[in-house]
């Protein structure tokens, strides 16, 4: 899994015109997934974001996480994270997964970041033609992924 967080002063996605979710101050997350994820990464990959010290603390520096601050979370599915350029100028999208792999992870990631934030969490439709639009505070943009965790 790859996931791009931005942390925001708010974001919102729409499909058709219409807002489907937004959020406030918190985090945008972007999330790839390949073929062989598991359970195991999006366990990893929740902890890890929610407790990212990349908030502000009372002196100015980043020091506090998504949980201390009890900011949202907007979660966003983006096969295109996996793309693959080495070759011609056309990327190749083989190693983002099928859907039938994809939404019950992308599906299960969500339900794991509701539960240690311990609220409810957007996201936007997975496989829809979303426009999402943020505005990224700091900018602070962090990229990570599950197969570089040491």
């Amino acid at each position: 899994m790859i996931a791009v967080i931005q942390r925001v002063k708010e974001a919102n996605v729409k499909t058709d015109n219409k807002i489907i979710s937004s959020i406030g101050e918190g985090l945008l997350i972007l999330l790839g997934i390949t073929h062989d994820d598991t359970e195991e990464d999006i366990s990893w990959l929740c902890n890890k974001i929610v407790n990212l010290r990349i908030f502000n603390d009372d002196n100015g520096v980043m020091n506090l996480s998504c949980v201390e601050k009890d900011f949202d979370v907007l979660t966003i599915s983006q096969f295109t994270l996996h793309a693959r350029t080495k070759k011609g100028n056309r990327p190749s999208y083989i190693d983002a997964a099928r859907p039938e792999t994809a939404i019950p992870l992308y599906e299960n990631f969500i339900k794991e970041m509701d539960k240690l934030l311990n609220k409810k969490t957007y996201s936007g439709i997975f496989g829809a033609e979303m426009k999402v639009s943020l505005c990224n505070d700091g900018p602070v943009t962090i990229i990570i992924d599950t197969k570089n965790r040491i």
